[in-house]
């Protein structure tokens, strides 16, 4: 047995000094570390415990932004009165991204930062994986790669990031606050979502823009300018399960014409993923299911299926067309509960 020093922050400066520490590595909710933990994928010398670093609140700023603080839960944000009113998106990924008992541990910070669900990464029994092994192959290529990525993939890996609620994000167009390194407690780092997660190329073991020692401390969504939106998921089981595909739709519609929209998906690629020329495609005209068959070929230009999954190219489109619909046709609130 490996011993492990576990060790609570007060605050948030306390937290950066204790991140500092070699083989240490920050928990909240836990409920994917520990999970890679105990498979022996992760390894950390020190857990240090941020839950009551003061990084649990959500509140609107001045300027109209809403922060969403990286230790609040998941099922907190979902059911917060503002989230629901101006971000319902959000609220649906979220109800649609894991069971209520994770709901309620999962944290915003730990759900950007979801390692892969590809078995070959979660079980060390295989040993050709490049993000758990750098330089040891890829074995999802030629082994079983139903939920593997079709966008954005490279010779090192095909794995895809399993979270609802960054595509969601990704959608929004938020903005994660990183503190740390040469960004203090009190002036932090601001990374785009866009940029927050990275393609694997020959680095998948980097999943993320955070450098050595960083903290995400909040995730900023920015004022509301969409009045339309919906979230599907396509997935094996209702009940839970992890996206074979997901879109995130946001739409800002003056009567029968939609002036900007935004479509993420999920499920397909090492980050969420979208393409600002589909979008485009879609703004300036009613929508109809001709022009967002348009925008979903040009989403799904370059997509390279693998022997299991070829048939996600096809889910993807289709699932960008439903997804538009919906959201052309309904400016109702998320509704449902956490």
């Amino acid at each position: 047995m490996e011993s492990i020093y576990y060790e609570r922050a007060r605050d948030l400066r306390h937290a950066l000094q204790l991140g500092r520490q070699p083989g240490a590595r920050y928990i909240a909710g836990g409920t994917n570390l520990l999970d890679l933990m105990k498979g022996g994928v992760e390894r950390p010398m020190r857990l240090v415990d941020i839950g009551r670093a003061g990084l649990d609140q959500i509140f609107e700023q001045p300027d109209g932004t809403m922060r969403l603080g990286a230790t609040v839960r998941n099922s907190d944000t979902a059911n917060h009165a503002l989230i629901r009113e101006r971000y319902p998106l959000l609220t649906r990924a979220l109800l649609s991204g894991a069971s209520p008992q994770l709901r309620n541990m999962a944290t915003t910070g730990g759900n950007l930062l979801q390692r892969t669900r590809c078995p070959y990464f979660t079980d060390t029994a295989f040993d050709k994986c490049n993000k758990r092994m750098p330089g040891s192959g890829c074995a999802a290529r030629e082994g079983y790669n139903r939920i593997h990525a079709i966008l954005g993939a490279s010779d090192a890996c095909i794995a895809v990031n399993p979270s609802d609620m960054s595509v969601a994000l990704a959608a929004l167009e938020a903005v994660v606050l990183v503190a740390g390194g040469d960004a203090g407690a009190d002036n932090p780092r601001r990374v785009p979502i866009a940029d927050f997660h990275r393609l694997p190329g020959a680095t998948p073991q980097q999943d993320t823009a955070l450098r050595p020692g960083e903290l995400i401390v909040a995730v900023e969504l920015p004022a509301p300018r969409h009045d339309r939106h919906h979230y599907l998921k396509v997935r094996d089981r209702a009940s839970y399960a992890f996206a074979l595909v997901s879109v995130a739709v946001l739409l800002r519609m003056e009567g029968r014409v939609v002036r900007q929209a935004r479509v993420a998906l999920g499920g397909v690629a090492h980050k969420p993923w979208r393409v600002p020329e589909a979008e485009a495609m879609l703004q300036g005209v009613p929508p109809s299911d001709e022009v967002s068959r348009q925008a979903a070929a040009r989403m799904l230009a370059g997509a390279n299926g693998y022997r299991d999954n070829q048939f996600k190219i096809e889910l993807a489109q289709r699932a960008i067309v439903r997804a538009v619909r919906e959201a052309a046709e309904s400016a109702e609130s998320a509704g449902g509960t956490a």
